[in-house]
């Protein structure tokens, strides 16, 4: 047998034979070759079409193949996105996100109090507000911007510490940084943190401070300094330098309270007293009522200096109030318990904090809304927890206390209206309120009061109804008592609101929980929120009324004043 061998002249030809090769374009039969090409080669005898190969890196937004978008009669192709934009007319325009009306332009009032006009820029959008070019020479240069953040910061941190609105303090703070040449500035009001941010445009780096809300103190003194102090700033005829403003702004911190604090404690006694009176007290009740008040006031400053919270504060302030009338019902005495007790009560309700609360809601601060009312409900309950400790333990002791005496009270038009005058004024007292501002809260509580009383007594409308037109009519007159003397609306209507409060309401829904009727306790309770929420409601609504038919408080007038006084 023979053994065939593979010559090695094969091999070295085939060797050859392939360097040949190389040196030339295969043919179809080696470019299927599998031994020369890879599993990715397309199979023999399969025909694919040749297309233009697709570029390596493509958009994402380019068309796909064989879709086709709509064109335009007479439309130029597209071209990139340096090349002149085409032109349309409104018949063959595209579509839009504008609506068939138009955008309403918003126009700013020149003669209008700082307070709306900066009130009105912060609602539109940055790009829209009008802010003039800054022309700023050479040698010339505005303050450091953090400089001017910080003392915003601490303008609104006074303003918010005081009980002032959130949309308010926004309009402030924005009306800060405007007068010194911060036009591109948002500020932002929560209910225990200010921020605000500066981007002077939108290549440069924005400049953010932010401040905490620690310490909250009612002074409408120190609050109507602070709005004098930003009055001054938006003032174009005067010039505050930015260490005017600091030392300024010290000095109203550095201020003392402008009552001592045996002056607020006669005016809680007083105010309880008052409040006696307009449920159908007599003398005894109103001095019963003022010293339970006092009691509960100076056992609050105690706690407080314990470093107590204030809901532990306003537990043990409700008690005294409520510790009288028991014992003036179990000692069988011919006097009115229910009124002592409702007299102690409208000492302490929040009405401040309430019409805050409710009127950073309406105007869509939330999240700080959602805060004061929680605050509020947190008061409430530490109310509702003293007052009902007392109760529990009266009750059981047999101390007889009627709940529907309430449906037999009295009515003493004149009486009632001074009661009601005196309440205000005590109330501004215990505000911390400048003593030119006390006469005119006064009064404008003598009006809330008459026309509830000549709208649920006279004319027998609903309680909540009644509420909430004295209310409004508060919220306008306090607006133009405010734009009158160019200051805050607050002094003129927090005090004012103070014979509107449902202190009666409140007390007689605790003593039914009390005496285990806990539905008419709710219903009661109930009742006693529609009119908080009436009053708070009612303020908020007469201020928009008179911000929006009446044009009161032309800064130019007020400035020729000022110059008169030597200011």
């Amino acid at each position: 047998m023979r053994i065939l061998r593979p010559a090695e002249g094969v091999v070295q030809g085939r060797c050859e034979v392939t360097e040949a090769e190389d040196r030339k374009p295969r043919s179809d039969e080696a470019r299927y070759d599998p031994e020369i090409t890879s599993e990715f080669a397309i199979p023999k005898g399969l025909d694919v079409p040749k297309t233009v190969a697709e570029p390596e890196t493509t958009s994402e937004f380019a068309v796909p193949e064989g879709l086709l978008a709509p064109q335009p009669p007479g439309a130029e192709p597209e071209g990139s996105a340096f090349s002149t934009p085409s032109t349309y007319s409104t018949q063959g325009g595209p579509a839009a996100f504008t609506p068939a009306t138009g955008v309403p332009l918003v126009s700013l009032i020149k003669d209008a109090p700082w307070q709306d006009r900066m009130r009105t820029m912060l609602r539109m959008p940055v790009t829209e507000r009008p802010a003039p070019e800054p022309v700023q020479h050479e040698e010339e240069s505005g303050p450091a911007v953090p400089r001017v953040l910080d003392l915003t910061l601490r303008i609104g941190e006074l303003l918010l510490a005081g009980g002032e609105g959130a949309e308010d303090v926004e309009a402030a703070m924005f009306a800060v940084c405007r007068s010194y040449g911060l036009d591109r500035c948002e500020p932002n009001v929560t209910f225990t943190l200010l921020s605000i941010s500066h981007q002077p445009s939108l290549v440069e780096d924005p400049v953010t401070a932010s401040r905490t809300v620690r310490r909250r103190g009612t002074d409408y003194t120190r609050l109507a300094a602070v709005f004098r102090l930003v009055d001054d700033l938006t003032d174009p005829e005067t010039h505050v330098s930015l260490e005017e403003a600091y030392r300024r702004l010290a000095e109203i911190r550095r201020n003392r309270h402008p009552y001592p604090g045996w002056a607020l404690s006669l005016a809680s006694g007083l105010l309880a007293g008052a409040a006696s009176m307009l449920v159908g007290g007599d003398l005894i009740v109103f001095f019963a009522a003022a010293v339970g008040a006092m009691l509960g006031d100076r056992l609050a400053w105690l706690c407080a200096g314990r470093g107590l919270p204030e809901f532990y504060q306003f537990t043990v302030a409700a008690m005294p109030p409520a510790a009288i009338g028991v014992a003036f019902a179990l000692a069988h005495v011919d006097v009115k318990a229910s009124a002592v007790i409702t007299g102690g009560l409208f000492a302490l309700l929040p009405g401040r904090a309430l019409v805050a609360g409710v009127q950073d809601g309406l105007t869509g601060f939330y999240i700080t809304a959602s805060a004061r009312l929680l605050e509020v409900l947190y008061f409430f309950v530490g109310i509702v927890t003293g007052v009902l400790i007392v109760l529990y333990f009266g009750v059981k002791v047999g101390g007889k206390l009627n709940p529907d005496v309430a449906l037999h009270t009295s009515d003493r038009p004149l009486i009632q209206i001074a009661a009601s005058m005196l309440l205000s004024l005590t109330f501004a007292v215990l505000l911390q309120q400048e003593r030119s501002t006390v006469l005119w809260v006064t009064l404008n509580g003598g009006v809330a009061w008459s026309v509830y009383g000549a709208m649920h007594h006279v004319a027998h409308i609903s309680p909540v109804a009644s509420t909430a037109a004295a209310a409004g009519l508060v919220g306008l007159f306090g607006q133009l008592l405010s734009r009158y003397r160019f200051a805050s609306a607050l002094p003129y209507t927090t005090a004012a609101i103070g014979p509107l409060l449902p202190g009666s309401a409140t007390y007689f829904g605790l003593l039914n929980m009390a005496q285990n009727q806990v539905d008419k306790g709710l219903v009661s309770l109930a009742n006693a929120a529609s009119l908080a929420m009436a009053i708070a409601i009612g303020v908020n609504l007469g201020s928009e009324i008179f911000r929006l038919f009446l044009r009161v408080g032309s800064p130019g007038k007020r400035r020729a004043a000022k110059r008169t006084r030597g200011f």
